[in-house]
């Protein structure tokens, strides 16, 4: 016993020491840290409303919200849901649709299995509807009747015949922001999340199908692969056209493949100077997949017999999808297998739960608590350091409990398992997982330099050499998942941290998926500035979201606020709907140029995901003063380093006051991997 106090006692003494030492260093920074970090403030606040009157770009101040991915049920039935309507019900609806600034950019297909989905729901005078701060899961249209909405006991408006109301929760699972009550009996329309998601999934993996049997057909494609005819029907675009227009001239250069999805269309060749009708094509049928290989005019006229929807790919867009020569997709074989992998350090690997002593604020309002790096949905990241090693950690400390109210075990899980299978310098590290009855902890690398999201609101934008190496350390990041057939999902700066170099890695694979190539996955999950239209869309989504993401990052490192944003989540999938983008006149050309690439609607055009990869993001001109290889070797001198403050460990953190409550005990025992 006397022997395990003494050892207790140095242990002590020894940390005694370690929070001695600190205290000495910053006794007299505290002052001076505050008088710079007001001077700071000033300095911001100037230079904000000075950026605001010459670029017209919104700020984005707080932390972006995150939807967690929500598993589709593979066995719910939705014939039972089928409601008829009248031919005046039907038009009241698709009216309320049109309306609404996020329904109205569904397309047609999505409209009427909507309508045809939605159900009767009669309430009468004082009923609730929508109760504030519960969540939400289905979406309403008023057919008759008169409501109220208000917030916090304030009425804020009245909704009547047409209106539509609770749409975010048809996409995710989100707490209600007001509370809707019936002022007279009503009668709604309503449809819940997972019917939505459940039909709209079902209706995208049929189209594919259907897509990809029609591919199969061409002779062109007979030797393609599916993961290729797959980034065919990700380049291809839904064109329509009305009766009699000519899609297709006879002697005109031809450059576009169409499929027929609907419609007839007839075609005739020109014979002794009279048009001849040679054959009709329907559904399935296809025409123009020579144009597609070589320069060739078109030799006969197609045209629409009453109206006709098509999916087309043109010749520009193929080639950047299928090398013509090869018939292969390219798998950017020059990316050394090393790339990424530094040497294991077994000197932590012994590490043990009771071995972490969590640091001491040393200074200000918080001296003396435990230091919190940062806060999220399911827990907090706290900064600790072990006796033996004498090096800090990051330590993530998440409720179990909380992760079973979520369904997020399946994720937990494999987040765990594919960081400890990951290394490369451009992605945090993952030492060690352990448990109790209330959390699961994960040991990670402590990076020094903090949160690039934090940098971010200190200077309000970034310039333009250290946007470049940003991003470059993401693309390093992306193509070492990439080739791992991991999809990454949850770009930001709140996910990317500095180390102590300067250099940038990836963090929180919450959202990480494992994907083949060729197919598609239908969670509605990521950040909403940060959305791909697919997954908006529940058109299924795979790797190309992440090169949509990159995109958004660059402009907000240049901007300061992502391309599309709003205070309302409806609002900001509208914008990415639209897909315009208004670049602020102090952003190069380049910058533009390489940001328009891989935002590009359609997945299968985007710059990352077309016919060689990654490496046409390397090779934009915009990282023309970027050597990959010295990155690569950490060789550079990152611009980064001028943002990292000098002080405390934890200096470039936000500060958070210690949580002493506890979460919740879990005995499910869906941890015992842990």
């Amino acid at each position: 016993m006397e022997a395990k106090l003494k050892e207790l006692r140095q242990k002590l003494e020894k940390q005694c020491q370690i929070n001695q030492e600190l205290q000495n260093e910053n006794q007299d920074l505290a002052s001076k840290l505050k008088e710079k970090e007001k001077l700071l403030e000033e300095l911001q606040s100037q230079e904000l409303s000075q950026r605001l009157s010459n670029d017209s770009v919104e700020v984005r101040q707080s932390r972006a919200a995150v939807m967690a991915p929500e598993p589709i049920p593979d066995d719910m039935d939705i014939s039972t849901t089928r409601v008829k309507k009248t031919a005046s019900e039907r038009a009241q609806i698709i009216n309320a649709m049109q309306k609404n600034d996020f329904l109205r950019r569904l397309d047609e297909e999505q409209i009427s299995m909507m309508v045809e989905l939605l159900t009767s729901l009669d309430r009468c005078p004082g009923d609730d509807i929508i109760k504030e701060g519960t969540e939400g899961d289905s979406m309403y249209i008023v057919a008759a009747g008169e409501l109220q909405v208000t917030q916090a006991g304030r009425n804020l408006r009245t909704l009547t015949s047409g209106d539509v109301f609770g749409e975010l929760a048809i996409l995710y699972n989100c707490k209600r922001t007001a509370s809707v009550k019936a002022v007279t009996a009503v009668k709604l329309w309503c449809i819940e999340r997972q019917i939505y998601r459940s039909i709209m999934a079902i209706k995208s993996k049929k189209k594919r199908e259907q897509l990809m049997g029609f591919l199969k057909t061409a002779r062109t494609f007979k030797s393609l692969r599916d993961e290729q005819l797959s980034c065919i029907i990700d380049s291809m675009e839904e064109v329509k056209f009305q009766d009699n227009e000519v899609i297709v001239r006879e002697g005109a250069e031809g450059d576009t493949f169409y499929i027929i999805l609907k419609g007839e269309v007839e075609v005739t060749k020109k014979v002794n100077g009279q048009q001849k009708i040679i054959r009709k094509l329907g559904q399935g049928d296809y025409f123009g997949e020579l144009a597609l290989i070589r320069e060739i005019l078109r030799t006969a006229t197609c045209i629409a017999l009453g109206s006709v929807t098509c999916f087309a790919i043109d010749k520009e867009a193929f080639e950047e999808t299928i090398p013509i020569e090869s018939l292969e997709l390219h798998d950017d074989t020059d990316l050394p297998e090393d790339t990424c992998t530094p040497k294991k350090n077994s000197s932590v690997s012994s590490l043990q739960l009771k071995d972490l002593i969590p640091v001491l604020y040393q200074e200000g309002r918080y001296q003396g608590s435990p230091v919190t790096l940062g806060l999220g949905g399911f827990g907090r990241v706290e900064l600790v350091t072990t006796m033996q090693h004498g090096k800090y950690f990051a330590l993530k400390k998440i409720s179990k409990k909380l992760i079973v109210q979520k369904r997020q075990e399946e994720h937990v899980l494999f987040e765990k398992r594919l960081m400890l299978d990951i290394e490369c310098d451009f992605i945090v590290r993952l030492h060690g997982t352990f448990k109790d009855s209330r959390y699961i902890y994960m040991v990670m690398d402590f990076c020094s330099g903090g949160e690039i999201w934090t940098k971010l609101k200190e200077v309000r934008r970034f310039e333009e050499n250290v946007t470049v190496f940003v991003a470059a350390c993401v693309v390093e990041a992306y193509a070492y998942l990439h080739k791992k057939d991991i999809m990454y999902r949850d770009l930001k700066p709140e996910n990317l941290m500095l180390d102590s170099r300067g250099y940038v890695k990836l963090v929180d694979f919450g959202f990480a998926k494992k994907l083949r190539r060729g197919q598609k996955t239908y969670s509605f999950c990521g950040t909403p500035e940060y959305m791909a239209p697919e997954i908006i869309q529940n058109h299924g989504h795979d790797f190309a979201a992440d090169f949509w993401s990159l995109g958004v990052l660059m402009y907000e490192l240049l901007a300061g606020s992502p391309p599309f944003s709003s205070s309302e989540p409806q609002n900001i999938y509208a914008k990415i709907l639209d897909g315009v983008i208004k670049y602020p006149p102090h952003m190069g050309e380049a910058a533009r140029s390489l940001i328009s690439k891989l935002c590009r609607p359609r997945p299968g055009q985007r710059l990352g995901n077309t016919k060689n990869g990654i490496k046409d993001v390397r090779n934009h001109r915009w990282f023309n003063s970027m050597n990959w290889h010295k990155l690569r070797m950490k060789q550079i001198n990152a611009p980064t380093v001028k943002l990292i403050r000098k002080g405390p460990c934890y200096i470039n953190f936000d500060r958070f006051p210690f949580e002493k409550s506890l979460a919740e005990e879990d005995f499910s025992g869906w941890d015992q991997d842990f």
